[in-house]
């Protein structure tokens, strides 16, 4: 069996658009009859992913339908759970953007993706399609990064000024400050800064992000209380919710039954089945 887990920064160019590149792989025998299955928690975060080899299918609601993916599409902001059924041979290139980067790029509200993902053909240039066969005909997965990177580049050259709101707005920097404060920040004291009117506010930040400012603060506190649960597994849930601002450990599973339909151990579960703990890998 071999796995590849590798997370790195993209070219500094491209660091206004691009927050991380997420080079994921897991190639399993032909005796493994049943594969493992990846619970996915919602995250603050909207990608951009390619996959070169087996595609991956995507189950919502755990209710057992699941629905075909495509080689290059476009996650919307996310505020509830999914399972990823991986490939025998399966690999993902998944580009994290920045706070409003993928507005930018597609010119679009970003309601348009929230909770779903759609083929990114359909969005961004055909060439994206090309850039998957370049993908499949690598030896090594570090010879994609400048496939990957290339595209970008063009990418960004095509839209830029030519999209509505291309720019850099104030709520993408809010945004941007969510993510670095786990969530914990008073909304009043943002819009404030934003130099907005609560109503302005909300509007903006649902048509540049996907979702309200209170459910991304939510989704991104909840983001961390997963990371800090499978970087400190010892560590009780109740440590875990008041570290990150929690007014107790109820408020935190009412906030995983919300995301996820289950308990914190529940969640814990499922997430101990996911294809990287085969490799003895620990997603933080």
């Amino acid at each position: 069996m071999d796995g590849i887990y590798d997370y790195r920064l993209p070219h500094p160019a491209l660091r206004e658009y691009v927050r991380l590149f997420q080079i994921v792989g897991c190639k399993f025998p032909a005796w493994m009859t049943s594969l493992p299955v990846k619970a996915y928690w919602p995250r603050a975060e909207n990608c951009i992913a390619f996959s070169p080899k087996d595609l991956e299918s995507v189950e919502y609601g755990f209710d057992g339908k699941k629905v075909a993916s495509h080689s290059s599409r476009i996650y919307g902001q996310h505020s509830i759970a999914s399972l990823r059924h991986v490939g025998r041979d399966f690999m993902v290139f998944q580009v994290q953007m920045q706070p409003g980067a993928l507005a930018r790029l597609t010119g679009m509200p970003i309601t348009e993706f929230t909770n779903k993902f759609i083929d990114a053909e359909a969005v961004l240039s055909q060439e994206i399609r090309q850039v998957n066969q370049r993908l499949s005909y690598t030896r090594h997965y570090t010879e994609m990064i400048p496939i990957v990177e290339n595209f970008f580049f063009r990418l960004i050259r095509q839209q830029s000024g030519k999209r509505y709101k291309s720019g850099l707005l104030p709520v993408d920097k809010i945004n941007h400050f969510i993510l670095h404060h786990n969530g914990n920040v008073s909304l009043d004291w943002l819009a404030d800064q934003a130099c907005l009117s609560q109503r302005q506010f909300y509007r903006q930040f649902v048509e540049r992000h996907g979702i309200s400012p209170k459910m991304f603060a939510r989704v991104a506190r909840f983001e961390q209380a997963m990371k800090f649960k499978n970087s400190y597994p010892g560590k009780d849930w109740l440590s875990i919710a008041l570290e990150l601002g929690y007014h107790d450990y109820q408020h935190l599973v009412r906030d995983f039954k919300e995301f996820t339909t289950l308990t914190p151990n529940g969640f814990l579960v499922a997430d101990g089945k996911s294809p990287e703990r085969v490799f003895g890998v620990v997603e933080k």
